[in-house]
């Protein structure tokens, strides 16, 4: 790989896309011959929080961002299929130059990894040559290479607050993510304009139509998403949750029903993990199309052929293990 941004191509669809050329596969024959090559491949296979409920239910281990690192991190797999976006494979090929990585359909890309690149990050950085970098998980192997800490949603506060309060920060690439982070750290941040597409969607009138209908139903929401200051605004009191942070709330929490703000494959996630409470998406529109272009077919298909194979050149990797390592060794 060159020390070029990842840019998702998405083609538009051809005569021959639109029809089907080939019959669907059984879904239990899929699953029977994904099972056979895990185990013959000795392979792992990762999931996002924001996959599909079927690829979800058919991962070795599901997480965020931070807990997916740490996974491909200490796992002794010799193959690791992502079921999730091109950064996260990156992240995963980063941490195992010797394993092979896979993700089973490149077009999964990410609209907020797209927001910057590294060349966006050294023009930054030769305007303040004092100034530290730290970037969201959320971004391609080449931004990180430039960046001194990569930081998540869950551990993006404390990492803040450990860094030295004279000197500058640039925030990247996600806007509100870096708002909450200034709120909660009271650090003055250098903050790039990113978004995920997505979240940036999910809007207060949305939250306020689900809690109308909803009454008493407590809110979990993430700060990525794009009505959260408008949110506290209205419950200023308000605590704003990781994914994996809305797992343990749930858990913790005397409530019976909560407003998922983020992604709805979260749903699935906390549904399985606290049974017996309700999780209502904030909008059913609040759907990735990039998490769900990985299928039940396609990792089938990639673990069959090792395809989708994920490569990061050892200059890159180098400079990007970096501030991974100082990601993961933060709660």
């Amino acid at each position: 790989m060159t020390d070029q941004p990842y840019r998702p191509q998405v083609p538009a669809p051809q005569v021959e896309q639109l029809i089907q050329l080939r019959p669907l596969l059984d879904e239990e024959f899929v699953l029977s011959e994904i099972d056979r090559l895990r185990r013959e491949r000795r392979a792992v296979i990762l999931a996002h929080n924001y996959q599909r409920p079927e690829v979800q239910r058919t991962a070795d281990f599901v997480g965020d961002s931070l807990g997916l690192a740490r996974q491909a991190a200490r796992t002794d797999a010799e193959v690791i299929v992502f079921a999730g976006v091109h950064f996260m494979a990156e992240t995963a090929a980063v941490l195992n130059p010797d394993k092979v990585v896979l993700l089973p359909d490149f077009r999964a890309g990410c609209s907020l990894a797209d927001t910057i690149t590294a060349q966006g990050v050294r023009d930054w950085k030769a305007q303040h040559p004092d100034g530290l970098v730290a970037v969201y998980v959320n971004t391609t192997a080449d931004v990180k290479a430039e960046a001194d800490y990569c930081v998540t949603s869950g551990n993006a506060v404390q990492i803040i607050e450990s860094l030295p309060k004279d000197v500058p920060i640039l925030f990247a690439p996600d806007r509100f993510l870096a708002a909450h982070v200034a709120r909660q750290t009271g650090r003055e941040l250098h903050i790039w304009e990113g978004a995920c597409h997505v979240h940036e969607a999910i809007r207060p009138d949305d939250v306020r139509a689900q809690q109308a209908e909803h009454p008493g139903a407590e809110l979990l929401v993430h700060p990525e998403c794009g009505c959260s200051t408008g949110v506290l605004a209205h419950h200023p009191d308000l605590q704003l949750y990781s994914t994996e942070g809305m797992v343990h709330r749930a858990q913790a929490s005397n409530a019976d029903t909560f407003i998922v703000v983020t992604e709805l494959g979260m749903v699935t996630r906390l549904e399985k993990e606290v049974p017996g409470k309700t999780f209502v998406p904030v909008a059913r529109t609040a759907c990735c199309e990039y998490m769900k272009m990985i299928t039940l077919e396609n990792i089938y298909e990639s673990l069959r052929d090792l395809s989708g194979q994920v490569s990061v050149s050892e200059d890159i990797r180098e400079r990007a293990l970096r501030p991974i390592e100082r990601m993961l060794a933060v709660g």
